[in-house]
């Protein structure tokens, strides 16, 4: 047997093993992003059909919300948190920290996959490795995937994902960063008070507001704007044209002038997101990502707040009617 055939069958075998543990699919995620967590079940308990899945939930990972299942039955615990966080200004003291499927029948032959949605706290150092330990129950036995060693020789690692930087810093020559919660500065720019609004099911645009100020003695302009969470997103500006409420996209940007404050708010300026994926859920957060032409380019996470919300923590009552779009 040539050396090229045994090393071919030594990564066969590795990676058989490999595939054979339960992991997760989202391998690293940033601090301050509000996620999805799935677990992959590859196989049953030595043969056997598996009936129950757990999964337990490490701190860092706070306002989980796990996702129901056709054929099984969802169960959660709640305790308290080692550490409170902090949404909408409010601490956040406990929550989910194990979620239980249990009821389902998954044979040993066949695949599936459990998730569960959550945040990131902001707080957690970059290369952080957090770990979700599983276990499978089976009619005679169990297959645990609880081991949190990091080492790579256990036979029954728990499932992790790695930790990465906040995104809030972007651009080459222009560095964004957080003063305070909330409050992000990129060059002579502060950008505060971020936040949209939750959306019904199938509704395919949603809105992103901010209060922008411009400290320096030179005009900007915001030029361009995008977010994983929406197929397209634009800068928009709504205003009142003969009693009719008119919403147009700014084709050449919004203006920033040299110490003015600019607010992006329901009814006026406002950053648009279309074909969204999913609905904009309240309590969780989505990242737009914003680019100026002097200025550069930043990540700001933007809370999800009651569907009329005016602002974080603010509700707004007022009427829709009449709005058209040129």
């Amino acid at each position: 047997m040539t050396k090229s055939l045994i090393a071919a069958g030594l990564l066969s075998a590795l990676a058989t093993s490999a595939i054979a543990h339960s992991t997760l699919e989202q391998a690293e995620v940033a601090a301050g992003t509000t996620t999805k967590i799935t677990l992959r079940v590859p196989h049953g308990c030595d043969g056997q059909a598996t009936h129950t899945v757990e999964l337990r939930l490490p701190d860092g990972f706070y306002a989980a919300k796990p996702m129901p299942k056709a054929g099984w039955t969802l169960e959660t615990e709640t305790a308290e948190y080692a550490t409170p966080y902090e949404m909408h200004g409010h601490a956040m003291t406990e929550g989910v920290q194990k979620v239980t499927w249990s009821g389902g029948n998954l044979e040993d032959g066949w695949y599936d996959e459990f998730t569960v949605r959550g945040t990131v706290g902001r707080d957690v150092a970059p290369d952080t490795v957090l770990y979700f330990p599983a276990v499978q129950i089976c009619a005679d036995g169990t297959a645990d995937w609880t081991d949190t060693s990091g080492s790579h020789d256990v036979p029954n690692p728990a499932p992790k994902l790695t930790v990465t930087a906040a995104e809030m810093h972007a651009g080459h020559d222009h560095g964004g960063h957080g003063d305070k919660a909330g409050e992000f500065t990129l060059g002579d720019l502060t950008l505060s008070g971020g936040f949209s609004r939750a959306t019904l099911p199938n509704a395919p645009v949603a809105g992103g507001f901010m209060t922008i100020v411009n400290n320096g003695d030179s005009d900007d302009r915001l030029v361009a704007a995008s977010s994983p969470a929406s197929g397209r997103t634009e800068i928009h500006e709504m205003k009142m044209e003969n009693d009719v409420m008119k919403m147009r996209e700014l084709a050449d940007g919004l203006p920033i002038p040299a110490g003015a404050t600019v607010k992006l708010q329901p009814g006026g300026y406002h950053i648009m997101f279309m074909q969204i994926e999913e609905p904009f859920v309240e309590g969780e957060t989505v990242n737009a990502t914003l680019t100026f032409e002097k200025a550069g380019e930043v990540t700001v996470p933007l809370a999800i707040g009651a569907p009329n919300a005016r602002g974080a923590g603010h509700g707004d009552h007022s009427g829709h009617s009449g709005m058209a779009k040129e």
